[in-house]
């Protein structure tokens, strides 16, 4: 057994896929990816709870921003997962792994108000922003181009969340 097939657990083993990067660099990709898919799939869910519990005047522009926002996180899924199998390394199982995995925090809330919704959207998409910058170093530091041309993408998709949720409640101090 090589030093590489030692740092790796069982199930890894059994679904490793051959790769040019070393095993702790996978396996520091790997956890990175992972908690961005987690908190892909949380921020997709507080998004579509949102999208379903919206109301007021603004309904209409909301609910469809928040359905475009919502197909762009759901997009980000596979290609994370399958960027994960692809170094070899095994990605979220269930709803409890990504509860586990995640770091944005759910609501739970029977009731939101919509600018509330809007602040905490924006909040928790520059908290993914953050984190892909901080993957995509690690990344770039192994010269796992693969992984890096897709954060970039999805930095650039984060940006324009952002960007819309802040323009859209602009002069509502969430700056």
């Amino acid at each position: 057994m090589t030093e590489h097939q030692t740092l790796r657990t069982a199930a890894e083993r059994k679904l490793g896929t051959p790769t040019d990067l070393a095993g702790d660099a996978t396996h520091d990709i790997a956890a990175g990816l992972n908690r961005l898919l987690a908190d892909t799939f949380a921020l997709y869910l507080k998004t579509r709870n949102f999208h379903w519990h919206l109301s007021g005047p603004h309904f209409r522009d909301w609910h469809l921003m928040l359905d475009d926002h919502a197909g762009q996180l759901i997009a980000m899924t596979d290609p994370l997962a399958e960027r994960v199998r692809k170094l070899g390394r095994t990605t979220i199982r269930s709803i409890s792994d990504i509860t586990n995995r995640q770091s944005l925090l759910d609501n739970t809330a029977d009731y939101v108000d919509p600018q509330d919704m809007l602040a905490e959207l924006l909040a928790d998409n520059r908290q993914v922003l953050a984190e892909l910058r901080r993957v995509h170093g690690i990344c770039d530091a192994v010269s796992d181009v693969a992984s890096t041309s897709l954060i970039e993408t999805w930095i650039d998709e984060t940006e324009t969340r952002a960007w819309f949720l802040f323009e859209t409640s602009r002069g509502n101090n969430l700056m």
